[in-house]
C-alpha cells in the first residue's frame, strides 16, 4: 500500500467535536497508531498554559479521536539544548502524522528558521506522511505568513512574513489564511483571519506575482492529496482560492483537482466552483454563529419549549445536552467566551427547571380532573332532581376553591379560575333562577 501524501489545513476547531472524524480519516490514511503520530508544540510554546494546551490536546487526540498523540517538543530556539532539537527533529522525522494548532504564527515562524523543521515536513508530502496545520500553525504553511496578533492587536501596519513554503509541495503558491470566515467583531470586520477585507487588500496587493490567497474558514478543513492531485473539503465552511480580489470557493464534500484550482477565474467554472467579486459587507449581518453556540442555542429553545409544556423529560434532556457539549467542547484549544455563554444558558435553564419543580411539573387540571369531575356530576344530578339549594352550594364551593362552571346547552364544562378570581360566587344567579 502507498503510503499517504496529505497536506490538511484545518481554519480553526481542531481540538473541536468538529473535527474529531476528519482527525480519525486522516490518522487511517497514515497508518492509524502504526503512524508514531506527534505534536509540535512550538507555536505556543512561549504561552504561559504551554503545559495546559499540551494537556488538552493530548487528552482530545486520546478521548475523541481514539490515538495516543506523542509530543515532539520545541518551544523555544533560543533556550533549547542540541540534543532536545535533535530528539524533536527525530519525532518529527519518524511520525507518518504530524499536527501543529494553536499559538502565533510569527512565533513559531521565528524558532523554526534555519532549523531542518521545513525540510522535515515538506518530506512527508514528497515520500508519504500526513502533515495536519491548524489556525495559528497553518498561517506558515504559505510562500508568506501573516502576523496576525502584530498587526490586528499591536498595530503595525499590514505586511508579511516569509513562510515555510510547504504549500509549494502541493504546487500550489499562495499565502494560507485561516479563520478566513471569522465574525467575532460584531460590529467590525473580522474576516479573514480577523484582517478584514480593507487591510486584506492592502496585504493582497504586496503578494508577489503568481502568489495567491488560499483561505480556510472556521470548523473546516482543506485536505489536499498530493498524490491524488485533489483538494477536498471537509467541515462547515468553504475553501477559498483568492485572487485580485476575486474568489473561487469550494464546500464541504466538493473535491476538486488542484490543476483546477488555479485556473483562471475567467475561464469555464469548474463544477462546484463559483466565481464571486469579493464586495465589502456589513461584518453584523455577516455573522456565523458556531457550531458550539448552535448546540447550546438549539438545546435552549427544546428546554424552554418543554417547560412551557410542562414537558420534564424534554427539558431534563436539554439540560443534559448542554452539559455534554460543554464538556465535548472544554479541550478544544481555541481561547474565546463561548464557554461562559454556555455556561450562563446551562445555569438559566437549571433556574427555570427549579421554578417548575416549584410551581409543580403536572397541569393542576389534571391533577385536579377525577374530585371536579365528580362534583359537577353530583350537582348536575342535583339540577336534573330540582335540589337547587345543593347545587348551588356544590357550585359556591368549586367557585372557592377556583373552578369555574359553565352551564352550556351541550352540558356542564369547568376550567380553573385565573388567580385571584375565585369566590365568585356572589355575582351568579342561584340555582333555579
Amino acid at each position: 500500500m502507498t503510503a499517504a501524501r496529505m497536506l490538511a489545513i484545518m481554519g480553526s476547531g481542531e481540538t473541536a467535536p468538529t473535527m474529531t472524524s476528519v482527525h480519525a480519516e486522516l490518522l487511517d490514511s497514515a497508518g492509524g497508531t502504526g503512524a508514531h503520530p506527534v505534536m509540535l508544540d512550538t507555536p505556543f510554546g512561549f504561552q504561559e498554559n504551554a503545559d495546559d494546551i499540551t494537556a488538552r490536546t493530548l487528552a482530545y487526540f486520546r478521548d475523541s479521536v481514539g490515538c495516543e498523540l506523542d509530543v515532539a517538543t520545541f518551544r523555544d530556539a533560543t533556550t533549547a539544548t542540541a540534543l532536545q532539537y535533535e530528539q524533536m527533529c527525530a519525532r518529527v522525522a519518524q511520525a507518518g502524522f504530524v499536527f501543529a494548532g494553536p499559538g502565533s504564527p510569527s512565533y513559531a515562524m521565528r524558532q523554526w528558521a534555519g532549523t531542518r523543521v521545513p525540510e522535515v515536513l515538506a518530506s512527508k508530502l514528497r515520500d508519504g506522511g500526513v502533515v495536519v496545520f491548524a489556525s495559528a500553525a497553518a498561517v506558515g504553511l504559505g510562500e508568506l505568513a501573516l502576523p496576525v496578533y502584530e498587526i490586528y492587536k499591536v498595530g503595525e501596519p499590514p505586511h508579511w512574513l516569509p513562510g515555510l513554503d510547504l504549500l509549494r509541495e502541493t504546487g500550489l503558491r499562495a499565502a494560507v489564511i485561516p479563520h478566513y470566515s471569522n465574525a467575532e467583531g460584531g460590529t467590525h470586520d473580522t474576516r479573514y483571519c480577523y484582517m478584514g477585507e480593507r487591510r486584506l487588500r492592502v496585504l493582497e496587493a504586496a503578494l508577489p506575482d503568481g502568489c495567491d490567497i488560499l483561505g480556510v474558514d472556521e470548523h473546516t478543513a482543506c485536505l489536499i492529496d498530493v498524490g491524488q492531485r485533489t483538494l477536498s473539503v471537509r467541515g462547515r465552511g468553504r475553501v477559498v482560492w483568492r485572487r485580485d480580489g476575486v474568489e473561487r470557493q469550494w464546500r464541504a464534500g466538493e473535491v476538486v483537482a488542484l490543476d483546477e484550482v488555479t485556473s483562471p477565474v475567467g475561464g469555464r467554472p469548474s463544477p462546484g466552483v463559483t466565481a464571486v467579486p469579493t464586495i465589502a459587507v456589513d461584518p453584523s449581518s455577516a455573522a456565523v454563529a458556531s457550531p458550539f453556540m448552535d448546540q447550546v442555542r438549539d438545546q435552549r429553545d427544546i428546554a424552554v419549549r418543554g417547560i412551557s409544556a410542562r414537558d420534564t423529560d424534554a427539558t431534563v434532556a436539554a439540560i443534559l445536552a448542554v452539559e455534554t457539549a460543554l464538556h465535548e467542547w472544554s479541550r478544544d484549544t481555541l481561547e474565546s467566551d463561548e464557554p461562559d455563554h454556555g455556561r450562563a444558558v446551562l445555569r438559566e435553564l437549571v433556574v427555570r427547571l427549579g421554578e417548575l419543580a416549584r410551581d409543580g411539573a403536572a397541569d393542576p387540571r389534571q391533577r385536579l380532573a377525577p374530585m371536579v369531575d365528580a362534583l359537577v356530576g353530583m350537582r348536575d344530578q342535583a339540577r336534573d332532581t330540582r335540589r337547587f339549594e345543593d347545587a348551588d352550594r356544590m357550585r359556591s364551593a368549586l367557585l372557592a376553591a377556583g373552578v369555574d362552571i359553565h352551564d352550556t346547552p351541550e352540558g356542564t364544562t369547568w376550567e380553573l379560575a385565573a388567580t385571584g378570581n375565585s369566590g365568585r360566587a356572589g355575582v351568579r344567579p342561584p340555582e333555579g333562577a
